[in-house]
Order: C-alpha cells, then sequence, then structure tokens
C-alpha cells in the first residue's frame, strides 16, 4: 500500500513558487539545471521533522508554517551608516568588507580596498561568468534539504579565494542583513578556498537594520576548503532580532597539514539551526569548532555537529557553552565519526548549558564513532544552574546580586570566547554578549 505524503503550505510554497522566481535567479542553463535539481531534491525530502533523527529537537515543518517571499530584488534603501548601527560593536572591526542586503550583494556598501591580496568575487558573478559555475551550488547530492533548498534559490554571497602562500592581514567581514518592512526569505552562499600554506580570516555577520521587519526567514550555507598547511579562521555571528528562522549549513574539507578555527556565536533568534559539518581529507589536520548560543524568551537554538576523521594523525577539539533563560530551549548533537583507516586520532568534545530559569530546556546528544583501535578520544556534557556559593562568596566581598551574577555568566562563556585569537574580534563578541546579559537582568 502507497501512503502519500501530504505537504504542508510552506513546502508547496517553496517547491511550486520557484518557477515564479526562477528567471530572475543569477546563472546560465547548467546553473538554473543545477538549481532544478536541488529543488527535486527538496520536493522529494520535505522541511526536516522530529521522525529524522538528526532532527528530532528541532521540528522544523511543525515551526515553519508559512515561507516567505524569496527576496530576489533589491528593493530595501539602505546607507553605510544603517549598516554601521545594525553592527554594533562589530562597526568597530577594522576589516574589509563585502555587504548583502536581503540575500543581494551591494557594492556602494562594500569596502574591499584592504583585501587586494585575495580574490572575492559576489556569488551572482560568479555564478554567470565563470566555467563550471554549476558546481558553486553544490548540495553533496544528499539527504540535507535545507541545503538542497539553498542550492535552488541562492540569490548572493560572497567567493573568496586566498592564493597559495598568501595572509590576508585583516580579517574579511561578510555581512548579512536582512532590510525592510516586508519580511522576506534571504538565501545566500559563501565559497571559501584557502589554499596551499595560506592563511585568512573571514568573519561572517547576521544583522536586522533598524526598522525592518521583525518576522524574516534566512537560509545561509558556507563551503571551505582548506588547502594543505593553510590556516583558517572562521567566524560567524548570528545577533538578529525579532521572530526570525535562521537556517545555516557550514561544510569543512581540510587537507594535510592544515588548520581550521571555526567559532559561532548566537542569539536574538527566534529559531536557529546551525549545522556543521567537517571532514578530514589530508593527514595531519587540526580542527577546533566552538561556539556560544544565549536565548531567553521562546528563543530556540540547535547546533548540530559532524565531524568525519577519514584519514589517521588527525585532532579536533570542540567547545560549545549555552546560556538559557525563561522558556529558551537549546540544542547540541555532536557526531564524532572514527574511520578505520583514521588511526592516532585524537578528538575532544565538550557541550555546557548554564540554566538561568527552571523552565529553560537543553537537551544535548553527544556520540562518537570509533572504527579505529588507537586513538585517543572523549566527549562530556553537563547542565547547571548559577553556584549559590558562588553567588554568597562574591555577595560577601560587597558586589551587588546583579553584577555577581554578571560576572559569574561572563566567566562561563568566556571560556569559549578566549579561544578567538584576533583581539579586535574577541572584544567586539565580549561586548555583544554583555549586550545580550543586559537583557535578563543583570
Amino acid at each position: 500500500m502507497n501512503v502519500a505524503v501530504i505537504k504542508t503550505k510552506a513546502e508547496t510554497t517553496l517547491s511550486e513558487g520557484f518557477g515564479q522566481v526562477a528567471e530572475r535567479l543569477p546563472g546560465g542553463a547548467d546553473v538554473q539545471q543545477a538549481r532544478e535539481d536541488a529543488l527535486g531534491r527538496f520536493a522529494s525530502l520535505g522541511l526536516p521533522h522530529r521522525r529524522i533523527e538528526e532532527w528530532k529537537y528541532t521540528d522544523l515543518r511543525n515551526a515553519m508554517k508559512e515561507a516567505l517571499p524569496v527576496a530576489v530584488a533589491d528593493e530595501a534603501k539602505v546607507t553605510i551608516a544603517d549598516i554601521i548601527v545594525a553592527l554594533g560593536p562589530l562597526a568597530q572591526l577594522d576589516a574589509p568588507r563585502i555587504v548583502l542586503v536581503n540575500g543581494r550583494y551591494r557594492r556602494e556598501l562594500s569596502n574591499l580596498a584592504d583585501a587586494s591580496s585575495i580574490a572575492v568575487e559576489p556569488l551572482s558573478q560568479a555564478l554567470v561568468g565563470s566555467d563550471g559555475a554549476a558546481g558553486l551550488l553544490s548540495d553533496s547530492g544528499g539527504d540535507n534539504a535545507i541545503l538542497a533548498l539553498n542550492a535552488a534559490y541562492v540569490t548572493d554571497g560572497a567567493v573568496i579565494d586566498v592564493p597559495a602562500g598568501a595572509t590576508l592581514e585583516k580579517p574579511l567581514l561578510v555581512v548579512h542583513s536582512r532590510a525592510g518592512v516586508e519580511p522576506r526569505f534571504a538565501v545566500g552562499r559563501n565559497v571559501i578556498h584557502i589554499g596551499e600554506a595560506a592563511t585568512a580570516t573571514v568573519v561572517e555577520v547576521f544583522v536586522t537594520v533598524p526598522g525592518s521587519a521583525t518576522e524574516g526567514q534566512v537560509n545561509t550555507a558556507s563551503e571551505v576548503l582548506v588547502g594543505a598547511g593553510a590556516t583558517a579562521r572562521h567566524v560567524k555571528i548570528a545577533v538578529d532580532a525579532g521572530k526570525v528562522t535562521h537556517l545555516a549549513n557550514w561544510t569543512v574539507e581540510m587537507e594535510k597539514d592544515s588548520v581550521y578555527r571555526g567559532f559561532q556565536f548566537t542569539s536574538g533568534v527566534g529559531l536557529a539551526r546551525n549545522e556543521i559539518r567537517a571532514t578530514f581529507k589530508g593527514e595531519g589536520a587540526k580542527l577546533d569548532i566552538s561556539g556560544i548560543f544565549l536565548a531567553r524568551g521562546t528563543e530556540h537554538i540547535d547546533t548540530t555537529l559532524f565531524v568525519d576523521h577519514a584519514v589517521p594523525h588527525g585532532e579536533s577539539r570542540e567547545l560549545f557553552k549555552g546560556v538559557l533563560d525563561d522558556t529558551a530551549r537549546g540544542i547540541f548533537q555532536g557526531k564524532v565519526i572514527v574511520r578505520r583507516d583514521a588511526q592516532k586520532t585524537d578528538g575532544k568534545q565538550m557541550a555546557q548549558a548554564l540554566m538561568l530559569s527552571e523552565d529553560a530546556e537543553f537537551d544535548s546528544k553527544p556520540e562518537l564513532e570509533i572504527y579505529a583501535d588507537d586513538v585517543v578520544c572523549g566527549h562530556g556534557s553537563t547542565s547547571a544552574q548559577l553556584d549559590d556559593d558562588l553567588m554568597f562568596y562574591l555577595r560577601a566581598r560587597g558586589i551587588p546580586k546583579e553584577e555577581a551574577r554578571a560576572l559569574l555568566i561572563q566567566s562561563f562563556i568566556g571560556e569559549a570566547i578566549d579561544k578567538i585569537e584576533h583581539d579586535g574580534l574577541r572584544e567586539a563578541l565580549a561586548e555583544q554578549a554583555r549586550i545580550w546579559l543586559l537583557g535578563v537582568g543583570v
């Protein structure tokens, strides 16, 4: 007996609405075909739901009732001053900048004068002008419905190429901003290639321009290729505002003796799903992924991580810390696979949550799949409330209750923030966290 799966309103809109915007999406015939193939995969998969193991804590089919119109036209009037206000503490960062508004590249808001040592190109331009452009829309042909949806509808982003041996002295800032009074579905993608023995820091920021719609939907993807002996520092900061659904995919591949240091900061988002997939392609590579998630009200932040040790002599470290208030929910799923031939693997993972309310919820599912016999691997997960003894210690020394509480929370998340090597970026994120803390009465 065949059982028909009833599509939701959002799934129907996303599947059938492609024809209405396809002609306005960048790319030639090969790109158009790649988009249609990806849309077909999404149509067959549908939005993820709790019966899918990787999505058991985030039922997107139930949460995403409707799909907003895809932002394919440059409608919003945005100034540099608007972007500076939206960036907050990050506006002080000395960095070349590429700005996208509702998923569309805005040349007049961007400044790449200090990025002359590398090649930076809008994705929309690369999809039209380069050979093999369809390859820029890869979704691995697998079962990732959100990545397939991104490949189908993506409008713009950044293609970043750091030549072999080059060093980018300043971080490159890629600003994704929501703007306009009408809520939109913004779809963007970044393709980052760090050449052999090269070094670069790329910072992705997701913000909302003041006065914009409080509702919105974002689907973003970043593909990072780290060449042999290269060092990549990759930071993502999502400090959106309002009832925003933020869906993000990172795919990372590391060649021999490469180093990848990733960091994710998420706060102020109604529902966020940050999915990271990292694969060791060459021996001797080192991976360090960490992050902070801050949630209050009814916010829902899901971090799902897959690390694939496919070759020997790899090292991986993961540290994620969350602070949850009111009825907020935080999720961490971390799966580390050590393949049969990946001997001498060294992997450690930790997820911790600080609960500021008895009604908050933290779901953690660390996993290890080890098929090699000469490895050192471990994982852990904890959740706790503020330590009453430490609070008493600080209060006994004359520190007011609110200040004592803030000091303990800042100390808790500080271990993760300290992993950021760039001084200015580290200070900006610490300030961003302090701003969030002001909203929980500290």
